[in-house]
C-alpha cells in the first residue's frame, strides 16, 4: 500500500490522483446494451426468452418457466437450515425497523387568508429490484432493496436475478419471502432491466429500478434512466478508517480487507496521527492477508488503489474524510460522537471501534446501499423517501386568490406571459 502524509506539499494532488477512478463508459457495451433494450421493448417476452438462453446458457420455451411463485419462495425459505433462516429474520427485522422511521406522512397548513397549502405524499405503484446472480448470491441484496419499499407501501415489488439453482438460490428466494417480494422473474442482464424498464406480455413494467449489477446492468439503468426512476449507478466499494491509533491494528486490517475483497478496484484508506500505529496496521496487513481466500483481489486493490495516510490530528483526518466522501466511514475512535459531528459527507459512518462495517451491510438495520465516488457530497442511502413520491397541495380561498392574483399578474407581466397574468387577474376582486 502507499503512504502518504497530509503535511506534505503534494499532500492533495497525491489523494486527488488517489480517488480518482476512470470511469469511462465503454461503446462496444453501451452499443450492445443500446441493442437489447431496443429488442426487449420491440418483441418482449420472445426476446427475453432468447437473450436468457443465449447468455445464462438455458432451455426455457416459455415465459411462464421464468417465474418463481410465492409457494416455491416459502419452500426455498424452509429448506435452509435453521440457523440461516434465524440469521435472515434476524437481519429482516432489524433492518425493515430502522426503515420505518425513514416513513413520511403528508402534511399541510392553512394561511391566514384560508388558503390551504402542503405536500401529499404516496408510494410509487410498481418498483423493479435487480439482485446479482450466477457467481455469487446476495440475499442481503433482496433485503436492502425490497424492505424500504415494502415500508413505504409499494404494492408491487418485481425481483429479477439469474438465479442458478442451490443453496445459493434458496437463501435469495427466501430473503424475497421475508422481505414482501411480490413477483420474481429468474432472469438477468440488461434484458432483465429492459423488461423492468418496458414491460413485456409477462413482465410488468416498473416506476424504478434499484438494485446493483455488473457493467452491462448499470449501462441498461442509465439508458433507461428517464423511461423509469433509478437509485444510482454505483461505481467501486469504498471503505475508509479514521482510527486515533488505540484499536487493535488487526482489526483494523481485517476492516480495510472488507471492501478490498468486493473486486480489484475497490479502495480502501486508513488515516491515522499515529505513525507507529499505522506501521502496526501495516504489519497486520502482511501477516493476515495469506490467510485471505480472496488474497489476490485484495492485494491487488490494496496496491493499486488503498493507501495509509499519516495526518496532522483527527481534526485534519475529518477535512480529509469529507474531501473524499467515502461509501463507508469508520470512525474508529474513543469518541465517535464528537468526530461523527464533524463529517459532512458520508454514505454510512460506523462509529466506535466495534462498529465493523461488515455489519451495516447485512444487519445493523441501515441501508447498504450507498452513494460511492465522492457522490456522498449530493447523494443519500437508498432509503424508504426513494420509494415515495411527493405532490403538492395547492388550495386557494377567494381571498388569497385576491391576494396572490396581484402578485402573480404582476410577476406574469413581467416574464412576458399573458395568458398566466390573465389566469391570476380573473379571480382578482374587483369593487
Amino acid at each position: 500500500m502507499r503512504k502518504l502524509n497530509s503535511s506534505d506539499s503534494n499532500f492533495y494532488s497525491s489523494l486527488d490522483e488517489l480517488l480518482s477512478f476512470d470511469a469511462t463508459l465503454s461503446p462496444e457495451i453501451e452499443s450492445r446494451v443500446a441493442a437489447i433494450l431496443a429488442d426487449i421493448k420491440s418483441r418482449g417476452d420472445a426476446a427475453v426468452i432468447e437473450y436468457t438462453n443465449r447468455f445464462d446458457r438455458r432451455e426455457v420455451k416459455e415465459i411462464g418457466e421464468l417465474e418463481v411463485s410465492q409457494e416455491e419462495l416459502k419452500a426455498a425459505f424452509d429448506r435452509l437450515p435453521s440457523h440461516e433462516q434465524q440469521a435472515l429474520q434476524t437481519a429482516c427485522e432489524r433492518v425493515r425497523k430502522y426503515h420505518q422511521h425513514q416513513k413520511q406522512a403528508s402534511w399541510q397548513y392553512t394561511d391566514e387568508d384560508g388558503t390551504l397549502l402542503g405536500q401529499q405524499i404516496t408510494p410509487l405503484d410498481r418498483v423493479g429490484i435487480y439482485v446479482p446472480g450466477g457467481t455469487a448470491a446476495y440475499p442481503s441484496s433482496v433485503l436492502m432493496n425490497a424492505i424500504p419499499a415494502h415500508v413505504a407501501g409499494v404494492p408491487e415489488i418485481i425481483m429479477v436475478s439469474p438465479l442458478r439453482g442451490g443453496a445459493e438460490q434458496d437463501r435469495v428466494m427466501g430473503a424475497a419471502w421475508l422481505a414482501g417480494v411480490t413477483r420474481i422473474f429468474t432472469i438477468g442482464g440488461a434484458q432483465a432491466v429492459a423488461a423492468l424498464a418496458f414491460g413485456t406480455e409477462t413482465i410488468p413494467a416498473v416506476d424504478k429500478i434499484t438494485g446493483p449489477g455488473n457493467a452491462y446492468v448499470a449501462a441498461a439503468k442509465r439508458q433507461v434512466f428517464g423511461q423509469v426512476g433509478i437509485d444510482m449507478v454505483a461505481g467501486p466499494s469504498e471503505i475508509l478508517v479514521i482510527c486515533d491509533g488505540k484499536t487493535n491494528p488487526d482489526w483494523v486490517a481485517i476492516d480495510l480487507f472488507s471492501q478490498a475483497e468486493h473486486d480489484e478496484v475497490a479502495q480502501a484508506i486508513l488515516l491515522c496521527p499515529d505513525e507507529a500505529y499505522i506501521t502496526a496496521v501495516e504489519q497486520s496487513i502482511e501477516k493476515l492477508l495469506p490467510e485471505m481466500p480472496r488474497a489476490e483481489i485484495i492485494r491487488t486493490s490494496l496496491k493499486n488503489r488503498g493507501a495509509l495516510i499519516k495526518v496532522a490530528d483527527l481534526d485534519d483526518a475529518c477535512a480529509i474524510a469529507n474531501r473524499i466522501a467515502p461509501e463507508h466511514l469508520e470512525l474508529s475512535v474513543e469518541e465517535p460522537t464528537l468526530l461523527a459531528a464533524k463529517i459532512r459527507h458520508a454514505g454510512a459512518i460506523f462509529m466506535g471501534a466495534f462498529t465493523s462495517e461488515s455489519l451495516g451491510d447485512y444487519c445493523a438495520g441501515p441501508n447498504h446501499v450507498l452513494p460511492t465516488a465522492r457522490s456522498a457530497r449530493f447523494s443519500s442511502p437508498l432509503g424508504v423517501y426513494d420509494f415515495q413520491k411527493r405532490s403538492s397541495l395547492i388550495c386557494v380561498s377567494p381571498d388569497g386568490a385576491h391576494a396572490l392574483g396581484q402578485v402573480a399578474d404582476i410577476l406574469a407581466t413581467g416574464e412576458g406571459l399573458p395568458a398566466h397574468a390573465l389566469a391570476a387577474r380573473l379571480r382578482v376582486r374587483t369593487e
